[in-house]
């Protein structure tokens, strides 16, 4: 008789879990990552600043080139095209972590904002859009504006 009626409780309380959990589930969403990004000043000037880095990188390969030319022994090149190497993979290596640091600010900054459009918009899961084939809400808009100020 015990285990009948813990087997009938343990139903019900299954039976009312689900029915909450599915009200207070709205859904999924998606999000244009792309398009969020291009309306996102900080993304923007995060581009900017690598973009730069990498002309500045560009540069520093075309300064060396014309000081390679100049030089007129087989020995001072060889010293010369060690030393450039050198310096070229740390510049090179900078760069990248310099990149790779911009890129991940900017992703944490959006993701934080969806983040709080998920909540807001009692959501289940944000998806990249090009995983949704049909339905879901776009809330693409939603997160610029977070990332505006805009509450």
């Amino acid at each position: 008789m015990k285990n009948l009626r813990n087997l009938a409780l343990t139903i019900t309380l299954v039976l009312v879990m689900s029915v909450n959990a599915k009200a207070m589930a709205e859904g999924v969403g998606f999000i244009d990552y792309k398009k969020v990004q291009d309306n996102y000043s900080y993304a923007q000037a995060a581009a900017k600043e690598i973009d730069a880095k990498a002309l500045e990188l560009q540069q520093f390969i075309v300064d060396k080139e014309k000081q390679f030319k100049a030089l007129d022994t087989p020995l001072k090149k060889q010293n010369f095209e060690e030393k450039t190497k050198k310096e070229f993979e740390a510049k090179q290596s900078a760069y990248v972590t310099f990149k790779l640091k911009k890129e991940e600010d900017v992703y944490n900054k959006i993701q934080a904002a969806a983040k709080q459009v998920l909540v807001d918009q009692k959501l289940d899961a944000i998806f990249d859009y090009r995983v949704i084939f049909v339905g879901g809400l776009d809330v693409t808009d939603l997160v610029i504006s977070k990332l505006k100020g805009n509450k």
